[in-house]
């Protein structure tokens, strides 16, 4: 079951989800009317850096892991919080991050919770697309979340820190799961690593 934004608000409140920071304002008012909760979805903001993988000589085999380590060895990282950002160019892949940290808890007393990060239309209308291989959060993940972004519209976008990027659509899971940490669980940049 998908959850509202008066059922995230109270899952905020109850500690069964973590955002932080929190987004604000919950309801929209005249004095800020910018509220980032639609009615199923929160809004999510990119991040301060952008990883871009490089094209070289080497290639990667999936099947025998190391994702994280071959992606930070072979992409260069840039600050989005600059003047003028980071300009996307047509057809190019980066990997990105929330500004915000998302924590799934696996708790027995109540309903725990998994999400998708789905786009926004607002830049997919312009050809971005965010998150497209592997939109599942799953319960018990801790940590900012990475997004694959790929521009595949005709003309280049400005990436900037703090723009809205993604939104994130809230379900209950049925039963308590047994907690299965991912290779990223605690990762602090967008290829994946964790702080060494």
């Amino acid at each position: 079951m998908i959850l509202s934004n008066v059922a995230i608000h109270r899952a905020l409140d109850q500690g069964r989800l973590r955002i932080e920071p929190e987004p604000r304002p919950r309801v929209a008012t005249l004095a800020e009317p910018d509220c980032p909760y639609d009615t199923t979805s929160v809004d999510l903001r990119l991040g301060k850096t952008i990883q871009i993988p490089r094209k070289g000589p080497f290639s990667f085999d999936p099947s025998r892991g190391g994702i994280a380590r071959f992606l930070a060895d072979n992409s260069d990282e840039h600050p989005l919080d600059g003047p003028g950002g980071y300009v996307l160019k047509s057809h190019a892949f980066a990997l990105c991050q929330t500004l915000e940290l998302v924590e799934l808890p696996i708790r027995n007393e109540s309903p725990t919770l998994a999400a998708r990060i789905e786009g926004k239309s607002s830049v997919a209308r312009c050809g971005l697309l965010v998150h497209f291989t592997a939109p599942t959060v799953h319960a018990g993940w801790r940590g900012p979340l990475t997004l694959e972004v790929i521009n595949l519209g005709p003309n280049e976008i400005v990436l900037r820190t703090g723009m809205r990027i993604c939104q994130l659509v809230l379900e209950t899971v049925e039963g308590t799961p047994t907690p299965n940490p991912s290779q990223f669980q605690g990762q602090k940049t967008p290829a994946g690593t964790a702080p060494s």
